[in-house]
């Protein structure tokens, strides 16, 4: 459970930023707090962590408060065991709640959020929304899947057969390090790879990235689809809000019919799509990007 095994030495000069940790429950949960200002609130998925969005640290946070958790089992925060903490959509939320009742109490927030981070920061905004400014969108959802669109078979293998999960994620890493060659569309360095996958070192810090997946709810009896479905259900009430929807088409989960389904739901949102750019969008086109998110800050 502890952070001390990760090294950050190889990627140190890319991630120049203070740790702060915030007790829950016993656990320690890990998160950068950059910055002064109104304050943006970066949501990372899976099988990344805050450094994935250095970048945009750096970008923003000489105008903005600039505010990046790692959710539990990713990242610099703690990776209990399952019998420790429940890995589900509800306890990630909690989480993130008791970090913002902590830090920005009365808001406004601007949640950017990607992945996994989708869902937990639309949770939270349809939990709060009184304390939400605007909203950024990247390559994510906050609904089950479009029309009869399945699961990507790698993810179905990993969600659903347990006796491959286990020991290709938790014994060879293989979620973490296949993200490295297929979220990209452009080669990414060394140093890169290096941060990207630093945190999941080991078998047990590599829980969170096979729960993420063994918590994706397709059924009524899957544990986090009442959840799912009161987001999916309750989006609606977000509409008055400013949003950026920014998008890198080479994704090969949140396709075009997940892009098509935010600007069906937000015909308003301003939307900005990369064809050269896939899931890890921050990774292919950052600073094209931190350019469109200073605007649409500057002038929402």
């Amino acid at each position: 459970m502890t952070r001390k095994t990760i090294d950050l030495a190889p990627f140190r000069h890319l991630y120049p930023f203070q740790s702060h940790f915030l007790d829950i429950d016993g656990l320690q949960y890990h998160y950068l707090d950059e910055g002064n200002g109104e304050a943006v609130v970066m949501l990372h998925g899976n099988p990344t962590w805050s450094f994935y969005f250095r970048g945009m640290v750096q970008a923003l946070s000489p105008e903005y408060r600039v505010i990046v958790p790692d959710h539990m089992g990713c990242g610099l925060s703690d990776a209990p065991p399952p019998h420790r903490y429940g890995y589900r959509l509800e306890n990630r939320v909690n989480d993130l709640e008791s970090l913002l009742e902590r830090l920005a109490p009365e808001g406004p927030l601007t949640p950017m959020v990607h992945d996994w981070g989708g869902m937990i920061g639309l949770c939270y905004a349809l939990r709060h929304p009184e304390r939400i400014g605007r909203l950024i969108i990247t390559n994510t959802a906050a609904f089950f899947p479009p029309g009869d669109k399945g699961l990507p078979l790698r993810l179905r293998l990993i969600r659903n057969l347990a006796p491959f999960a286990v020991p290709a994620v938790l014994g060879l890493n293989l979620f973490s390090r296949a993200a490295l060659y297929m979220a990209p569309r452009r080669r990414l360095s060394r140093p890169v790879r290096i941060g990207l996958s630093a945190p999941y070192n080991t078998p047990a810090r590599r829980m969170a990235t096979l729960k993420f997946v063994q918590d994706i709810p397709l059924a009524p009896g899957d544990p986090s689809y009442p959840l799912v479905r009161h987001v999916a259900d309750h989006l609606d009430r977000l509409s008055r809000l400013p949003m950026l929807i920014l998008w890198g088409l080479g994704d090969f989960v949140f396709d075009r019919d997940y892009l098509a389904e935010w600007q069906r739901r937000f015909p308003q949102a301003a939307a900005h799509v990369f064809s050269d750019a896939g899931h890890y969008l921050f990774e292919d086109k950052c600073d094209t990007i931190a350019l469109i998110v200073k605007e649409f800050l500057k002038n929402h």
